[in-house]
């Protein structure tokens, strides 16, 4: 079983309710991408499964917690996703209450489901499951992670139990990236552009395609130290057209002008953007209100990216805007 490094609150309260016999039918766990919400769902199942579980920690050496570790446990199911956006739908919720009611064939009893990474979930769907999640069988579980509660219908909020998964210190997942197996370099590398959260350490050393994202992502603050507008319309340019690109390298900018802002009133506090130094340059020339203006204005971009409005125009609005800002 993976070791999970931070969040000792989290798992103690779920560990608690495993060994006290009060637990949660339907748990909601929610944070930022790369926070551990799959792996602490993994680890709330494998207690549940658990053949001899450790004052409510699962053991992690039965066949249960080994089966449930490589996603192969017959009565763990991840409900399947369609569309072009992958979402859950009101046919996989129909699925799901009809499997729900067929009893699991385990020594603990349990049947779970996990609901990953759920995020603009129709309201038909959460409607079809409300009733299931309201009164499941006894053996029935709903395990829902997300970004963010608002996500789901206040309905669906009421009846669960809901944990956030807070960051880890970069001490901790410098660990976890060594326990991993990675080379000391790429772990500086990685932590250096996202701290505690181990999830997107990772990323950053497997994936290409971020390390692409993170560059652009300091070109673009670059331009704006610089105050090079036509840098900055030809980084923008450069997204292209997916909108995965597009809210990665927005949400990574948004947390640079964060940075600025917050160390332009202490120099020494803790920054959360890929791009400290980029940050620092950023908060000497940056006035708080001017920060603020550039996080309304990326969101705005992103609002209009989410509503259909062509990416090339929105982004050309965007660069406009803060050339705009910063004078």
């Amino acid at each position: 079983m993976k070791k999970i490094y931070g969040n000792k609150q989290l798992l103690d309260a779920l560990a608690g309710m495993r060994a006290s016999g009060r637990t949660a039918h339907s748990l909601m766990i929610w944070g930022e991408k790369g926070s551990g919400k799959k792996l602490i769902a993994k680890y709330y199942t494998q207690a549940l499964m658990c053949e001899t579980p450790e004052n409510g920690k699962p053991c992690g050496r039965c066949n249960a917690c080994v089966n449930v570790e490589k996603d192969i446990h017959p009565d763990v199911v991840y409900p399947e996703r369609s569309g072009k956006l992958g979402n859950y739908s009101v046919k996989t919720a129909r699925d799901i209450i009809a499997d729900a009611y067929v009893k699991p064939n385990n020594s603990s009893g349990c049947k779970v489901y996990i609901f990953a990474d759920c995020s603009h979930v129709q309201e038909q769907t959460q409607n079809a499951l409300l009733k299931l999640i309201e009164e499941p069988p006894e053996y029935a579980y709903f395990i829902f992670t997300c970004g963010s509660k608002s996500e789901f219908l206040p309905t669906i909020i009421s009846r669960c139990v809901c944990f956030s998964t807070a960051p880890c210190t970069e001490e901790e997942a410098e660990a976890s990236l060594a326990d991993s197996g990675y080379a000391p370099q790429d772990i500086q590398a990685a932590v250096s552009c996202f701290h505690g959260n181990i999830g997107m350490c990772e990323s950053y050393i497997n994936d290409e395609a971020l390390r692409r994202q993170v560059d652009l992502t300091k070109s673009l603050a670059d331009s704006i130290i610089r105050k090079d507008e036509y840098a900055l319309s030809v980084g923008l340019f450069s997204l292209g057209r997916e909108r995965d690109d597009v809210r990665e390298v927005l949400s990574m900018l948004d947390k640079l002008i964060r940075d600025a802002a917050v160390l332009g009133k202490d120099e020494t506090a803790r920054t959360i953007g890929c791009f400290r130094e980029g940050a620092r340059a950023l908060s000497r020339s940056l006035t708080a209100y001017q920060s603020a203006r550039m996080h309304s204005r990326i969101e705005k971009a992103w609002s209009a990216v989410e509503s259909n409005v062509g990416i090339p125009l929105a982004l050309t609005a965007l660069g406009a805007e803060i050339m705009e800002i910063v004078g």
